[in-house]
């Protein structure tokens, strides 16, 4: 039965211990949406958000080995550095945990700024996924400001992918996103568990979902969890055994 609770009756050491993971190797996706499914606002997801979604963030951030995130939603989204604060700083050395999770960026093409903060501020060394058949050109100018985790031939392999991140010891993923990630994620049956927000808000028509590409077979999911917050719903959904 899934558990209920308002977010406001959580102090931050229950709270975290909600979102503990499941099991030692864990993928959870983390997506807020409209209450009627959009996932952003004129192109802006974090017209949905507010104080009691970025709290959860913040804790799934803070209880990561890796942050994967595709390059389209890193454009848009303005992603920078990926450096805690200095209380989840903290919490990670107590728990055994390096002080920062790695930043991981999805990109099919390779192209990126690299001379954004998130490359040249990051306090642990990036990494780039991409497909194994890149210009050699632009995986040595990868290389340069991160690790190359090349898998697949056209396209990521993610199953792959994230084996590999598995044996550098990057055992619990988050992934941010965006919509087509989750997609490929989604049909390949690596999704481990969704953390969805239904912010109180209709958006109407014109927006994207929070999953894109190619259809896939439907996959059930268990609610393990329901946290209510000022008209915000925070879901938590993981996978169904055998």
């Amino acid at each position: 039965m899934a558990r209920y609770s308002e977010l406001s009756s959580l102090d931050q050491s229950e709270l975290t211990d909600w979102y503990a993971p499941s099991a030692p190797d864990w993928l959870r996706v983390n997506f807020v949406s409209s209450a009627d499914g959009a996932v952003e606002v004129n192109g802006d997801s974090k017209a949905l958000s507010g104080e009691d979604d970025m709290r959860v963030f913040r804790i799934l951030r803070m209880r990561c080995d890796v942050l994967v995130v595709g390059a389209g939603t890193v454009r848009t989204d303005g992603y920078r550095a990926l450096r805690l604060s200095q209380d989840r700083v903290e919490w990670r050395r107590a728990a055994g945990l390096p002080d920062h999770p790695v930043m991981a960026v999805v990109s099919r093409s390779g192209i990126l700024d690299l001379d954004t903060p998130l490359f040249r501020e990051a306090p642990v060394r990036p990494i780039v996924i991409t497909p194994e058949d890149l210009d050699a050109k632009r995986l040595a100018e990868l290389s340069d400001v991160a690790d190359v985790v090349a898998a697949g031939t056209g396209s990521v392999d993610f199953a792959e992918a994230f084996e590999r991140l598995r044996q550098r010891g990057l055992r619990q993923i988050l992934c941010e996103g965006g919509p087509h990630v989750f997609g490929e994620i989604t049909a390949a049956g690596l999704v481990d568990e969704l953390c969805l927000t239904l912010s109180p808000h209709l958006a109407g028509a014109g927006s994207g979902r929070i999953t894109a590409g190619p259809p896939s077979p439907l996959k059930r999911m268990h609610l393990a969890h329901c946290l209510h917050a000022n008209g915000n719903l925070l879901l938590r959904y993981t996978r169904v055994q055998g």
